[in-house]
């Protein structure tokens, strides 16, 4: 009697569902933050340029702090540090809903940066302990759902109930939801203590081309954030934040075309076309006419296309980077992501304060054209 095939190892595990919901809520709260504190700064004073600083701010301290809290979570305790950023994160939530000065935003944004790094690398390695190492690909895929899941209904419900009720509601029930992800990382896995370096260790040379390409990606997704939504209410259209939900639909059609597909054996080959298909989409961004349409089409490609990105070089990294090290290796890489989001959000911002949306939306295209090498060339790695 021939022996029975080899069924797959399963992913739905409850440690992968727990991880899963920390993503979501993570980024549901986030996109209802992102869109609305420059139209909070707009009301207390800032000009269309200034109002983009906020997150370039947040993303200086978010790159510059995932390289320490990268390897502290590698040191400390991934669960440890999950908990201890998720109330930080609400203490800063709460200040922004008392606050009633630009300066205020401008002078918390760095710190909470650095606590939103901490959050999000300790996710990421936890996961690393959560996924079978023959799917993992197919793990991150599933698992690439849970934030695109939070991008498509956060901002359209902040921006709704900034326009009914004002920012600082918004503040609240989101430090409350964070208090509440505190309380949820206490019930993750026991930290491993073999898994901790006996002190902080940098990550090596892989990780170096995985970097450029998404700081070269960043730079256009730093002034999206900030920007579509404005551009959507200059514009008049009936949905401002439009272009973020059909953004992030696209990331969820596409991971589940994918979890149907299956990557194959090296899923890193579809790195360069997927990077085209995110550039297309700011190409239509800039040059097609209209508005809730272009960002509806653009939207729902440079989703698609972008949201595999992470997926693919998440994938490379946990296969080439030793256990010990992969805090450090994915702090290195949100370090390279939030430089991009904060340098794109900045320069690009200020060109479309003084240049209009489409020149600085075709800026961002042209940054992307410039990783497709590096893409490339990891690819045939």
């Amino acid at each position: 009697m021939t022996a029975l095939s080899t069924t797959k190892p399963r992913l739905l595990t409850r440690t992968f569902v727990l991880v899963w919901t920390l993503t979501f809520v993570t980024f549901f709260a986030a996109f209802q933050l992102f869109p609305t504190i420059p139209l909070r700064l707009r009301e207390l004073g800032a000009s269309l340029a200034e109002s983009g600083r906020f997150m370039s701010l947040f993303t200086a301290g978010s790159a510059l702090g995932a390289l320490v809290t990268g390897p502290l979570g590698d040191r400390v305790g991934h669960r440890r540090l999950v908990v201890a950023c998720a109330g930080l994160y609400a203490l800063f939530l709460g200040a922004y809903a008392l606050l009633t000065s630009r300066w205020g935003f401008y002078a918390l944004a760095f710190p909470h940066g650095i606590v939103w790094s901490g959050l999000l690398t300790a996710t990421m390695a936890s996961l690393a302990h959560v996924l079978p190492e023959d799917r993992r690909a197919d793990g991150l895929s599933l698992y690439g759902l849970a934030s695109p899941g939070g991008v498509i209904v956060g901002p359209l419900l902040g921006l709704w109930i900034q326009q009914h009720w004002g920012f600082a509601p918004i503040g609240w029930y989101l430090a409350a939801l964070f208090l509440l992800l505190a309380i949820l990382g206490t019930t993750l896995p026991a930290d491993h203590l073999h898994g901790r370096p006996e002190g902080f260790k940098w990550p090596d040379a892989s990780v170096l081309g995985p970097c450029l390409v998404l700081f070269c990606t960043a730079l256009g997704y730093g002034a999206l954030g900030s920007y579509t939504a404005q551009e959507g209410l200059a514009l008049h259209l009936p949905l401002p934040a439009a272009f973020l939900s059909c953004m992030a639909i696209g990331m969820v059609l596409m991971r589940l075309a994918m979890l149907r597909r299956g990557f194959g054996r090296r899923p890193i080959r579809k790195l360069p076309a997927m990077l085209v298909g995110a550039t297309l989409g700011l190409v239509l961004l800039a040059a097609l006419p209209g508005g809730t349409w272009r960002h509806v089409v653009s939207a729902l490609l440079y989703g698609a296309g972008y949201s595999m990105l992470h997926t693919l070089l998440n994938a490379k990294l946990l296969e080439s980077t030793e256990p010990s090290r992969r805090g450090s290796a994915f702090g290195a890489l949100l370090f390279a992501f939030d430089a991009g989001i904060g340098l794109g959000s900045f320069t690009l911002g200020w060109v479309i304060g003084h240049h209009g949306y489409r020149l600085g939306w075709a800026l961002g295209a042209l940054a992307m054209v410039a990783a497709l090498p590096t893409a490339l060339k990891l690819s045939r790695d």
